[in-house]
């Protein structure tokens, strides 16, 4: 019987997880540096092309919700209600991602990308990166044919605002005070989208 997309798309994300939870394991355990892609793959029992398929390289594997996070940014700009102002929108949701990544536990793994050359530019490219998708969305918001450097400095800022905010004391706090800067600078630029339409339900 053949199998569904559905369960399908199940399964590979089951065993992407199971590929990260391990390699974070390992780390945790024994080092970064000293554990290798083969041990992560056997002791995740899966071939090492299995895991290159889910990702790109071993610094993928501590930053796994890469993908979502870059995701989630573009989305609130995207899918935000017709009557929420664009600032406030990223706002909400890099609150939310700080609360997923100072919850508890999390301080050993933030330690150990801080130890890591490698693993410290892999997460400011994974930074860059993100900064220049949610660019793109918020030019296409404003109805510009590309970023702007208006766009540009602010996604950087609302990126940045995330990295800030875990290193503090009080992360909420932090984002908040990044972000009246934020506000501050697009109310000086002047950047204000046009009217979005509702969709009718």
């Amino acid at each position: 019987m053949t199998e569904q997309p559905g369960r399908r798309e199940r399964k590979k994300a089951a065993t992407r997880q199971k590929i990260a939870d391990t390699a974070l394991r390992l780390f945790a355990e024994h080092g970064y540096d000293a554990v290798g892609i083969r041990e992560v793959a056997a002791e995740a029992d899966v071939a090492v092309t299995t895991l290159f398929s889910h990702f790109s390289s071993k610094e993928a594997l501590v930053f796994e919700q890469d993908e979502d996070f870059e995701q989630r940014l573009v989305r609130a700009v995207t899918d935000r209600r017709p009557d929420e102002a664009l600032i406030p929108a990223l706002r909400r949701e890099i609150h939310a991602m700080v609360r997923h990544c100072t919850a508890d536990g999390a301080a050993p793994l933030w330690r150990m990308i801080e130890e890591s050359p490698a693993l410290r530019q892999y997460e400011e490219a994974m930074r860059q990166r993100h900064a220049r998708s949610l660019a793109t969305a918020i030019a296409a918001d404003l109805g510009l044919p590309q970023i702007t450097p208006t766009c540009g400095a602010v996604a950087r800022f609302v990126v940045d605002a995330f990295s800030v905010a875990r290193e503090t004391d009080d992360p909420q706090a932090a984002v908040d005070e990044v972000f009246r800067m934020i506000e501050a600078a697009w109310a000086v630029a002047g950047a204000t989208p046009p009217p979005r339409e509702s969709v009718a339900v």
